[in-house]
C-alpha cells in the first residue's frame, strides 16, 4: 500500500517536461513582445543548423540534449587570456604573434571583460527591424598599427597531426569569428576583415604523462566575410514570428532521433 501511495506521488513525464517548459518561459521568443530579446551567437549557428531545432528552443522551451562540458578546453581558455592579457598590459605583441610575424597587440578597452562573459553579457547589437538584441562573448582582439581591430578567437584539441582550418567541422568556427566581426562593426569599431585562430593542439606522441600536457601552438589567419550575418539574422527574427514550427530537417540528428521515437512510440 505504501509503494503504490509513493509511485502515485511521482510526477508524470508530461508534467516533468511542463516544469521544464515553464521554468524556461521568461527566456523564450514573444512574437507579441516589443522589448529586446538577446539571441545568443550560439543560437544564431543553431539555425543556421536546423530551424526546427531553433524554434523548438526559442520559441517553445525545447532544448537539444546538451553535451559534456569541456572542462579542459576552458581551462586551456582561461590561461590563455591571461597570458595574453599579461602583453596587453605591457601593450606588447605576444612572442606566438611575433613568430606569426604578425604586426599587432592585444587591444586595450575598458569593456573587454564584458565583452569576454559571453553568459550574461558580450558585446551586443539591436538588429534594425526586429527586437532582436544578438550577442557574443569573443575571446580575444588584437589592434594593428593602423588602428583596425583584428577579432581572435582561441581553440584547443588533441589531433594527431597537423591542424588546418580546412578540417570537416571547421565552418562553424569561421562562422563564428564572423558573426563577432559583425556585431563589432555594429558598435562602431574598425573591424579588420583578417581574423585569428590561435590553436592549442596537445602531443599525445610524448611516451610519459607525468601529469603534464604539451601543447604545440599556432596562429591560424581567417579571411572573414560577414554579409551573410544580417540576412541570417532576418530570417531567424521570421521563423520566431511565425505560428508553426518549421519542417524537420532530414540532415539533423536530433530531427531524426524524434522522428524515429516516435514512430516507435505510434
Amino acid at each position: 500500500m505504501l509503494e503504490k501511495n509513493a509511485d502515485a506521488m511521482q510526477p508524470s513525464l508530461e508534467d516533468h517536461f511542463r516544469g521544464v517548459s515553464l521554468g524556461r518561459l521568461r527566456n523564450l521568443f514573444d512574437p507579441a513582445c516589443e522589448q529586446p530579446f538577446r539571441l545568443s551567437r550560439t543560437k544564431l549557428e543553431l539555425f543556421s543548423v536546423c530551424e526546427r531545432c531553433f524554434y523548438l528552443d526559442r520559441r517553445l522551451g525545447v532544448e537539444q540534449p546538451g553535451g559534456l562540458p569541456y572542462t579542459i578546453n576552458s581551462a586551456i581558455d582561461v590561461l590563455l587570456k591571461r597570458e595574453f592579457d599579461a602583453y596587453r598590459e605591457l601593450g606588447q605583441p605576444h612572442p606566438l604573434m611575433l613568430e606569426h610575424k604578425i604586426a599587432a597587440v592585444p587591444f586595450s578597452h575598458p569593456e573587454l571583460e564584458k565583452w569576454r562573459d559571453g553568459f550574461k553579457r558580450g558585446i551586443s547589437f539591436l538588429v534594425p527591424g526586429t527586437t532582436l538584441e544578438f550577442f557574443g562573448g569573443v575571446d580575444d582582439v588584437w589592434q594593428n598599427e593602423s588602428g583596425a581591430l583584428h577579432i581572435v578567437d582561441y581553440k584547443a584539441t588533441a589531433k594527431q597531426g597537423k591542424v588546418s582550418m580546412q578540417d570537416t567541422g571547421k565552418d562553424r568556427y569561421k562562422r563564428q569569428i564572423e558573426m563577432y566581426q559583425w556585431i563589432f562593426r555594429q558598435n562602431g569599431f574598425d573591424v579588420s576583415a583578417l581574423a585569428y585562430f590561435v590553436y592549442c593542439n596537445a602531443d599525445k606522441s610524448v611516451e610519459s604523462f607525468a601529469g603534464l600536457l604539451k601543447f604545440k601552438m599556432e596562429i591560424f589567419p581567417h579571411q572573414g566575410d560577414d554579409s551573410w550575418v544580417p540576412k541570417s539574422l532576418q530570417r531567424a527574427y521570421e521563423c520566431l514570428m511565425a505560428d508553426e514550427i518549421p519542417a524537420p530537417n532530414l540532415d539533423c540528428k536530433h530531427c531524426k532521433y524524434r522522428a524515429a521515437a516516435h514512430a516507435v512510440e505510434e
